[in-house]
């Protein structure tokens, strides 16, 4: 491999690449809105979307380097997805749970991931008995467990308690587990399912020598870390929160715009 063919392109989906319609945050006068393209539908409505410009940016990304979707969603969440590219040769799923090639279920990678959530955090049902006894139906909407691996809550951020997912956090961590607060949801992660643990094997099977990478919540942060360069949107948990790194450029746009913006940035890198 050589020159762009040895750039790998790691992205986040969700708010960073992909918005919902709550998330486009179309700031402009209609008459001034970027066309947007449908990626996704789920029960026959249109779902997530990026601009068309973005979608011609993206082609031209994963016709140039190597372009891996890294997501926290689910398998079948994600393939519910349909980019305006080919289907990758390698996706990241499930926060690193589940590493799929040429669309498929790498089941030797999820084996290995499995003996590290053992060794490296307490049983997903401690988690969620946790969960049980203390989150309120006042405020919970929905409760979900993900490929067996991890556990979100969907909630009423308006009726959320302001320290109840900082006590989460603090009751989390000496048990090995993380936790995140996007949008509507509270992700309780165990520490060893990363994505930049799935980025390090894919890294490992392609000999890539250069890695971009992209996204906006906490989950995303290792992966940011284990890149050579990086960018953060607008908004989002980082955002939120201040976090920054040497490598990593913090963008002022916000919404599906910077999704555009981030493409454009990696096109330039990956031409260097």
């Amino acid at each position: 491999m050589t020159g762009a063919n040895r750039v790998l392109v790691a992205s986040d989906l969700d708010r960073t690449l992909i918005y919902s319609a709550a998330a486009l945050a179309l700031a402009m006068p209609d008459e001034h809105a970027p066309r947007l393209l449908c990626v996704e539908v789920h029960e026959s409505r249109p779902l997530s979307y990026l601009t068309e410009t973005a979608g011609r940016l993206l082609r031209e990304l994963a016709d140039t380097v190597r372009f891996v979707p890294t997501t926290t969603r689910t398998r079948k969440q994600y393939r519910r997805i349909s980019l305006p590219v080919g289907e990758p040769q390698y996706a990241i799923c499930a926060n690193g749970g589940h590493l799929l090639v040429d669309g498929r279920t790498d089941h030797d990678w999820a084996a290995e991931m499995r003996r590290r959530l053992a060794d490296g955090s307490a049983p997903l049902a401690e988690i969620r008995a946790h969960l049980a006894a203390t989150a309120d139906p006042e405020w919970l909407r929905k409760e979900r467990i993900a490929e067996d691996l991890f556990a979100y809550l969907v909630v009423d951020r308006e009726r959320l308690p302001l320290n109840w997912v900082k006590d989460l956090a603090a009751w989390a961590e000496p048990l090995g587990w993380t936790v995140s607060l996007q949008g509507r949801k509270i992700y309780v992660v165990p520490g060893p399912l990363t994505k930049s643990a799935a980025l390090a094997e894919v890294v490992r099977r392609t000999g890539a020598g250069h890695v971009l990478a992209a996204g906006d919540s906490l989950l995303d942060a290792d992966l940011l870390l284990a890149a050579d360069i990086g960018w953060t949107p607008g908004h989002g948990e980082l955002a939120d929160a201040g976090w920054t790194a040497p490598h990593v450029t913090a963008l002022a746009t916000v919404g599906v715009a910077a999704g555009e913006e981030i493409l454009r940035r990696m096109l330039v890198r990956a031409s260097d």
